[in-house]
């Protein structure tokens, strides 16, 4: 066969792409919105990813001419700014802030029991004057929350005891007003 001229090939190529694309058209119609509105999309983030490179390259040209200057604040205390010595206040260089545990009032908490606290009052039957119930349970080393969980196995004398043995040692608030409310709701029972 005979090859057609070339402007009928191309005459005859452009009929069968536009029949084509006229089959098409039904699909590309209901597409069209989602197209336009993506290629949109695509626009407007090109358009700001160019912005923020423009801004980028304008930081770099003034840090070149006018070059940062290094100051903190001196309110500003960073970690790598902390002396090595933890025991050196901040405020004063020149003299060292000793580091003391608190262990009184509310940080005394969820502390341990560090020494065993002088016994000012005999209350009971417990060994030099320190009441049963104090050994049996383990009070002197008891944090507030390992308390809390053994006050209801315990009697009314008891919880008196305790408070009475903490009222005369340690006096820590905590300890006394969780023992006086649990005495109360005992005794209203």
């Amino acid at each position: 066969m005979a090859t057609a001229p070339y402007g009928v090939r191309l005459l005859v190529g452009a009929a069968v792409t536009a029949l084509d694309e006229t089959r098409k058209l039904p699909q590309t119609i209901l597409t069209y919105p989602m197209t336009v509105a993506s290629q949109l999309a695509h626009l407007v983030m090109k358009v700001q990813q160019d912005v923020a490179d423009l801004v980028n390259r304008g930081d770099e040209a003034l840090e070149e001419l006018f070059p940062p200057k290094d100051e903190q604040p001196e309110w500003a205390t960073f970690d790598e700014d902390l002396p090595d010595d933890p025991f050196r206040n901040l405020a004063d260089d020149d003299e060292v802030a000793p580091v003391t545990r608190l262990t009184e009032g509310r940080f005394a908490l969820f502390s341990e029991g560090e020494a065993t606290p002088e016994v000012v009052e005999p209350a009971g039957n417990g060994s030099a004057g320190v009441p049963g119930v104090v050994e049996r349970i383990g009070y002197e080393t008891l944090t507030l929350a390992q308390l809390r969980a053994r006050l209801t196995s315990l009697k009314l004398d008891e919880l008196e005891a305790l408070l009475a043995f903490e009222e005369a040692n340690k006096a820590r608030a905590p300890f006394q007003t969780l023992l006086a409310n649990r005495i109360t709701r005992a005794s209203a029972k």
